[in-house]
């Protein structure tokens, strides 16, 4: 018997993509609303509880409220949006980290999907934390910068309408109060004891991002160098989604959207003995989002986590 699924907020960017990825699959049942029921709380209500998965593709309090209908227990919620991503019995739809990781998702009824720039800072982090490269108490600074396409549909807009401000030529960083909502997941799925210095930057192209975490060698403990660093992401990500290499340069120079439209991610370490770059490379409406929402329903269902993906 085909699995019922529904998308709560499938006129998003998110949940767009996610419908395109879905419409045409045979081994799925795609439960729909009409433009007219689709705020309907009662509609949306028997939706979430027919389904034996539920995407959520909505703002926090929408997402919340739509936590709240549910009824059904078997029912199985995976979470976009940043609400639920540091709630306690949630798990975080990250599999690569490692096993517990991996089952937490596979037997979890709810399911909270990383946020782009968290999964880049997350997949470089969190392994040398949990190795003990790095003391949880290090102070760390992430740099990332990402298409257009992260800000959703309004900043979409903003970008590709004619008579566009001169101001959207050239890259921007925002985040400037360092506020930012990924903030606590990168804190939390870490392990660290206090948020990074962040400085996300959008940029004048569609999907594609690049993650960077500097590091000391005096950051790292027990005498490792970067040796040591590179032997941990050569053990854990060897994908096919998550891979570490050994490069992935071009000439010198590293492309933010060098893997736009695809759903895997790249990381690799470099610099020298002294001062080293972790680096995550990754679409953020793939592995950032989408292709990330996918892989977690895969591994729900119980399939190849893989399947319906574009790596």
């Amino acid at each position: 018997m085909k699995k019922k699924v529904f998308i709560d907020g499938k006129a998003g960017t998110t949940g767009l993509r996610i419908y395109e990825r879905l419409a045409d699959r045979k081994d799925i049942e795609l439960l729909t609303l009409s433009d007219e029921d689709r705020k309907d709380t009662g509609k949306r209500r028997e939706m979430l509880n027919s389904s034996d998965v539920s995407f959520l593709c909505l703002p926090d309090e929408a997402a919340r409220e739509s936590v709240s209908l549910l009824t059904n227990p078997d029912t199985v919620i995976l979470d976009t949006s940043t609400a639920h991503r540091t709630e306690p019995g949630w798990a975080y739809g990250f599999p690569e980290l490692g096993p517990d990781f991996l089952a937490k998702v596979r037997t979890g009824k709810r399911i909270a999907v990383p946020g782009c720039h968290a999964s880049g800072f997350i997949s470089l982090v969190q392994p040398l934390v949990a190795k003990g490269l790095i003391a949880a108490e290090t102070r760390l600074t992430c740099h990332s910068i990402t298409g257009y396409s992260g800000g959703g549909k309004k900043m979409i807009a903003q970008y590709e309408e004619a008579g566009r401000s001169p101001l959207l030529d050239a890259p921007r960083q925002y985040g400037l109060s360092q506020q930012h909502k990924h903030l606590k997941e990168m804190v939390r799925i870490s392990g660290l004891a206090s948020a990074p210095v962040f400085c996300p930057i959008v940029s004048d192209y569609y999907s594609g991002m690049c993650v960077t975490v500097p590091l000391f060698r005096e950051d790292l403990l027990h005498g490792a160098g970067i040796g040591d660093v590179r032997q941990v992401y050569r053990d854990l990500y060897s994908g096919p989604v998550v891979k570490y290499m050994e490069s992935m340069d071009e000439e010198g120079l590293f492309a933010a959207n060098a893997l736009s439209g695809h759903d895997r991610m790249e990381v690799t370490v470099t610099g020298n003995e002294d001062r080293i770059l972790l680096v995550s490379r990754f679409d953020n409406l793939g592995k950032g989002a989408s292709g990330a929402a996918l892989q977690c329903m895969n591994i729900v269902l119980g399939l190849d986590p893989v399947t319906g993906m574009n790596l």
